[in-house]
């Protein structure tokens, strides 16, 4: 296995999150956004720990230190109840090495530290097996498919993967 730290987002990551911002991650995710809304994502980021901006921060392959993606988990309200949700991506020339897995385990572990809600999940698109393997592979267990709003204003056929913070 290949091994990541995660380190706290900082002003530096900029860049990361526009090589992040391309068709070929953003597919499932209701495709790119523009220059305007990756500066306003970037700002929320660097804001964090917070209510609207979460705990974001990079993915960092080891013993190289190059960054290769983001990980991070907020909070929102899920069937009337706080939970975190969580969230990443991985630079295509880096993924199928396991480093998404590792990630959110990492960021479990945060979330579990910060002991808040009890309960985290993750909402991949039933069209996507890699971040849906990542889930499983991470310990998350599935609850079924939803309907599931992302971006904003748009529906998305999603799996309810959720992980007991508190086990």
């Amino acid at each position: 296995m290949t091994e990541v730290r995660i380190a706290r987002w900082d002003e530096d990551d900029l860049d990361l999150l526009r090589r992040l911002n391309t068709p070929e991650v953003r597919h499932h995710t209701g495709g790119p956004e523009t220059d305007e809304q990756v500066l306003a994502r970037h700002e929320r980021y660097l804001q964090g720990p917070g209510p609207r901006s979460g705990s974001m921060f990079t993915v960092v392959l080891l013993p190289d230190g190059v960054k290769v993606g983001s990980v991070g988990y907020w909070e929102r309200v899920w069937h009337d109840e706080p939970v975190y949700e969580m969230g990443w991506a991985i630079l295509p020339e880096h993924q199928g090495r396991g480093l998404a897995t590792a990630a959110v385990r990492a960021v479990v572990a945060e979330a579990r530290a910060h002991g808040r809600h009890r309960w985290a999940h993750a909402y991949p698109s039933v069209d996507h097996p890699a971040s849906n393997a990542v889930c499983r592979k991470a310990g998350f267990t599935l609850l079924g498919e939803t309907e599931f709003e992302y971006p904003p204003g748009r529906l998305m056929r999603s799996n309810d993967w959720r992980l007991d913070l508190k086990a």
